[in-house]
């Protein structure tokens, strides 16, 4: 038997994890998260982990938040992933003017979903722009109350590509989301058709990037000087490396108890399966390992006050990326390893592997462009300017 990890983490408490497992079949039949798994992640806290201290909120390092992240994941992937991106997109107002933060942060708790592909045009008007457009995999939109888009803004002659802070109001959710896994999330499509956005809502991309935006500047804390994309890629890694942990404690729970059709062997006493125990274990070390050097090397650069060059993103992201392709491998290794049991509907190793077939398919963590672009900028190579780095 695999001991429960013990509740290291304020706020998100075993207990939490644990009813996040209860809940995973609803969910994914509600294609959303309940309404209480909602107040339960407010009333916890964790939210406010990445809120600046001025708004009432704990201003905690960037890392603090990827460890819960992951310890969700042990209950439900799809939640992990949602919560795990409202609590990122608290820290991405903290990045916004000052008006912004104090309009949203004092509304309430900020969920936000933010879809940040550029599919939206703002054309200027009144100090701000006016905004239309659509775009997909608005993750949590289904509970938000605020939204963040990506869109080029300014006139056609100078266009720059930005994130907009909306109401949850100005928006018309279009409900697409009908997916094999990861449908919790109820990452639907998102419609907005003409709705000013103030000159205050706006933040360039290039600003959040480098990790210059104005709240960089605002709170004087290392958190806000993350650069968006590996900030992005890690935190969403989490809820990947979470699910293979979790396979994991799975399959060792099942050596004890199961016997197998041939010879009424019992699966424990398989050198092969003790194997496959071995194996996936000294994988997710490694993994750990990486995320740990990956976290290490950025912090080390922003308490000495340096940039994060580009070729330090890019390691970053492709660390990421490669945690999440180990760890949809971990799990496909463990379900086949498992036996033909695993496969009903109600099983959670079953879930497991959906949801980090359909997780893995997020553009941040496409394999063969990471590594390309971290070796072309290691070299000194100069990335596409549409690179996300």
């Amino acid at each position: 038997m695999v001991a429960a990890e013990p509740d290291s983490t304020p706020g998100i408490t075993q207990n939490f994890v644990d009813t996040l497992a209860e809940r995973a079949q609803a969910a994914e039949q509600l294609r959303r998260l309940p309404d209480q798994t909602l107040a339960d992640v407010v009333a916890s806290g964790f939210l406010g982990y990445l809120v600046p201290k001025r708004f009432g909120g704990r201003e905690e390092k960037f890392p603090a938040i990827l460890d819960p992240i992951r310890r969700m994941a042990h209950g439900c992937v799809s939640s992990a992933w949602t919560l795990g991106f409202y609590t990122l997109h608290n820290w991405l107002l903290a990045l916004f003017p000052e008006q912004a933060q104090a309009e949203a942060y004092g509304a309430g708790p900020f969920l936000c979903p933010a879809p940040l592909a550029p599919t939206g045009r703002g054309l200027p008007a009144g100090g701000g722009i006016t905004l239309s457009g659509r775009w997909s995999w608005a993750t949590g939109v289904m509970g938000g109350n605020w939204i963040m888009v990506g869109a080029l803004c300014g006139p056609d002659d100078g266009l720059y590509p930005a994130l907009a802070l909306l109401p949850a109001t100005d928006i018309t959710i279009d409900d697409v989301w009908h997916t094999e896994g990861m449908r919790a999330t109820g990452s639907n499509d998102v419609v907005i058709r003409g709705a000013h956005v103030g000159g205050h809502r706006l933040v360039r991309s290039s600003d959040i990037n480098s990790g210059s935006a104005p709240g960089a500047t605002l709170h004087d804390a290392t958190t806000y000087r993350w650069p968006l994309v590996p900030a992005l890629a890690l935190a969403a890694s989490m809820p990947a490396l979470g699910a293979a942990e979790r396979a994991t404690g799975i399959y060792a729970d099942r050596l004890e108890g199961r016997i197998l059709y041939e010879g009424g062997a019992r699966q424990q006493d398989k050198p092969m399966a003790q194997a496959q125990l071995g194996h996936a274990q000294v994988r997710l070390r490694a993994l750990r390992g990486l995320l740990d050097d990956t976290v290490a090397e950025i912090e080390s650069l922003l308490d000495a006050g340096s940039p994060v060059q580009v070729p330090v993103r890019a390691q970053a992201r492709l660390a990421a990326a490669y945690i999440v392709r180990e760890s949809r491998t971990i799990v496909a290794d463990l379900l086949h390893a498992s036996g033909a049991s695993v496969h009903f509907t109600d099983h959670p190793m079953q879930r497991l592997k959906r949801d980090v077939d359909v997780l893995s398919g997020h553009v941040i963590f496409d394999y063969d462009t990471t590594r390309e672009l971290a070796g072309a900028t290691a070299i000194g190579l100069k990335a596409p300017r549409t690179a996300l780095l």
